[in-house]
């Protein structure tokens, strides 16, 4: 087997994976989702990796999946990256942790089995919603970033300091030219959605909602696709 387990974003993007295994007839490793953002995903880490779900194994591998948005004009909605490292500006005050790496041998073991139908970048962390397509735009060049998230430099630095190999798998369901929806007063502070914020955000901005949601629904059905060939026999 690839990996020893799937870590991935509570709700649509956990449905997907979970589709995309389900089609299989073999093994596949067990799922786990994730709350959204560093602070909550550290918390999860920490309870997790307590529960011992990785203990029966010698060397772990752990893949995270899920959507991300676009830092670049080169990277439109439905590419799929698999991350070669990860950045964190919050954590530029230490010294030599601004940028982590994957694990070489898993992603490319990965990339092998995916080749073209994923490009290889970098990824940044952030610790809240990046909705403005300026800000975007202005992060990708500041930081030599590709594609942006708010779980993965947490997943490096906390896995990789136990000797748990790494890999990143992430579908861009927003681009780089247009706004999403500002939705941060969406999120509980464990991670998980408030329903009526995350409406009222919507409906504030129905041409940037009818955008996101349409890029989320690609992203969804690439992500499952992805995740079934990736892990088929074949």
């Amino acid at each position: 087997m690839l990996v020893d387990a799937i870590l991935v974003a509570q709700g649509p993007e956990y449905k997907s994976v979970c589709k995309g295994l389900n089609r299989l007839t073999i093994s596949t490793p067990p799922v786990f989702p994730i709350p959204m953002g560093p602070s909550a995903f550290t918390k999860f880490l920490e309870q997790w990796l307590q529960a011992g779900h990785l203990s029966q194994h010698q060397q772990p591998r752990v893949l995270l999946m899920g959507l991300c948005g676009s830092l670049s004009p080169k990277y439109s909605v439905g590419k799929a990256v698999l991350y070669q490292s990860c950045i964190y500006p919050g954590a530029e005050e230490k010294k030599n942790t601004t940028e982590l790496f994957c694990d070489c041998e898993l992603s490319k073991r990965l990339q092998e089995k995916l080749q073209d139908r994923v490009f290889t970048g970098i990824g940044l962390t952030s610790d809240r919603l990046i909705y403005s397509a300026s800000e975007k735009l202005q992060l990708g060049q500041a930081y030599a970033a590709d594609v942006v998230d708010m779980e993965g430099y947490v997943a490096l630095e906390l896995l990789s300091r136990l000797g748990i190999a790494v890999a990143m798998l992430r579908v861009i369901s927003d681009d780089a030219h247009h706004n999403i929806p500002n939705l941060t007063n969406a999120f509980h502070s464990d991670g998980s959605l408030r329903a009526f914020p995350l409406a009222m955000g919507l409906l504030r901005q129905p041409i940037a909602a009818t955008r996101l949601v349409s890029g989320s629904l690609r992203g969804l059905r690439i992500l499952q696709n992805l995740t079934t060939f990736l892990f088929s026999s074949r």
